[in-house]
């Protein structure tokens, strides 16, 4: 999916399915068609980033760009909940801070933020910091490179005692 990631925006072109996106005409204004911003891990973004994008295909494409932090104000709830699902991290900060971050990456090329989830802050090259929040259990999931299947494969043995007591107690339900 991303190759095909805010494909109307990028390219020249009307995109289908299974295309081959390298040989596709490039909109020279579009941002991240910019040399710049090649290889960018962090995207920013606005106000209720991924409304209208509630299947798992939005947080699809930005990972499989590169991407593995996205940073807005707010995002439509869905998406939001997605990222997570699928092992990208969603920043909510203010929107005053979203704006300098803006700024600065404008003029400043090869501007790098440090994302570190453990302590919750993003730090700019000039070291100010801005703390963001995230659920306990998001946290160690994203820590942790569990998605729903993983964590409930930690319970692996447990799983495996509670079907074999199970087939003991009920065996008629396993012939």
């Amino acid at each position: 999916f991303g190759p095909y990631l805010f494909d109307e925006w990028r390219y020249e072109d009307f995109g289908e399915p299974g295309m081959d996106c390298s040989t596709r005409p490039l909109k020279k204004d579009f941002v991240l068609n910019q040399p710049r911003y090649a290889g960018a891990q962090v995207l920013l973004a606005r106000d209720n980033f991924g409304c209208g994008s509630s299947r798992e295909h939005a947080p699809w494409a930005i990972e499989n760009y590169g991407f593995q932090v996205v940073i807005a104000p707010s995002f439509a709830d869905i998406f939001f909940s997605n990222c997570y699902k699928n092992g990208l991290l969603p920043i909510v900060l203010p929107a005053d801070a979203v704006d300098k971050l803006f700024r600065e990456c404008a003029a400043n090329e090869g501007y790098k933020l440090d994302v570190n989830l453990e302590a919750q802050k993003v730090t700019t090259p000039s070291g100010e910091s801005f703390a963001f929040d995230i659920t306990p259990h998001r946290k160690h999931c994203m820590l942790n490179g569990l998605d729903e299947i993983g964590l409930t494969l930690q319970h692996a043995d447990e799983i495996k005692a509670f079907e074999a007591k199970h087939k003991a107690v009920q065996p008629w339900l396993f012939a």
